[in-house]
């Protein structure tokens, strides 16, 4: 990833393609995911979801000119879901071609584009409740189920990307899980997964391959408190195509847990879901 630039608080922003920016890390007294980012291709078409939101009671914030620029954007607009993360939505994309420059020789470059950075993984109290906001209010699209006791979990794409987000059920808990992000090139992964050793970065689960959207990919600790995934090789979702699956498991091979898993997300421990009148 490239540094592109900082806020007036200290924030750090980082690039991995010719967008202004993907990743913003603000600086704060404990950890937490300030905001996701979703864009949409017309200010129409941000307006008719953000109109969708308001009709089923989700306060939507018109957020100033300023804002936007600070975000790379021309319009944006905000609102909390259910579960206490605050999304953004916004068309007009700042980008700069040819513009990257990682911070590292690579032999490829990260997979975006029209599939966006990555993914987020979000834990919600309640699936069922949680699958209906997702699809039929912001109009994501279900990809596929894992279910692993305890784990239960549903996959959403919003383009090619087999999925951009995911949401894993623990009753009682609500919060942000990990955050993915894909390269092209294999040998960048395990280029990342040796710089991880060498530098004593905590890897939370070793390489391995995902049965679903086939990544082969590991996770890392961050500084920040949540966990990472690095990834090659996902699938590409045809809507034409596409029929939704259920897993029994999150792995073909690998992804075995080591002695850093135990550092738990954040999110699992220190974001207790909303009381239920709050999200009536």
């Amino acid at each position: 990833m490239e540094v592109a630039g900082r806020g007036d608080d200290g924030a750090v922003r980082l690039r991995v393609d010719e967008a202004d920016h993907r990743l913003v890390i603000h600086p704060g007294e404990e950890h937490a995911n300030d905001y996701l980012g979703w864009g949409v291709r017309t200010p129409e078409a941000m307006d008719e979801l953000a109109a969708r939101l308001r009709d089923r009671g989700i306060d939507v914030q018109q957020e100033d000119a300023g804002l936007a620029d600070e975000r790379g954007v021309a319009g944006l607009v905000s609102f909390t879901d259910p579960y206490g993360n605050r999304h953004e939505l916004s068309w007009g994309q700042r980008r700069h071609p040819g513009g990257f420059r990682p911070g590292r020789a690579m032999s490829g470059g990260f997979v975006t584009g029209p599939q966006g950075l990555g993914h987020a993984v979000l834990v919600v109290p309640d699936l069922a409740e949680a699958n209906a906001f997702f699809t039929k209010v912001l109009g994501f699209r279900l990809s596929d189920r894992i279910v692993d006791p305890p784990l239960n979990a549903q996959f959403y794409h919003v383009n090619g990307r087999h999925h951009s987000l995911a949401i894993a059920e623990i009753p009682g808990m609500s919060g942000f899980q990990h955050l993915m992000v894909e390269v092209e090139s294999l040998d960048d992964v395990g280029i990342a997964y040796d710089r991880c050793e060498e530098r004593d970065v905590p890897i939370v689960l070793t390489l391995g391959r995902h049965t679903n959207d086939r990544t082969t990919s590991f996770y890392l600790y961050t500084p920040a408190g949540f966990h990472l995934e690095y990834g090659q090789g996902g699938v590409v979702v045809d809507d034409a195509l596409w029929e939704p699956a259920t897993y029994t498991s999150t792995k073909i091979w690998g992804h075995r847990g080591t002695e850093h898993r135990e550092k738990l997300p954040f999110a699992l421990f220190n974001q207790p879901a909303p009381a239920p009148e709050e999200t009536a």
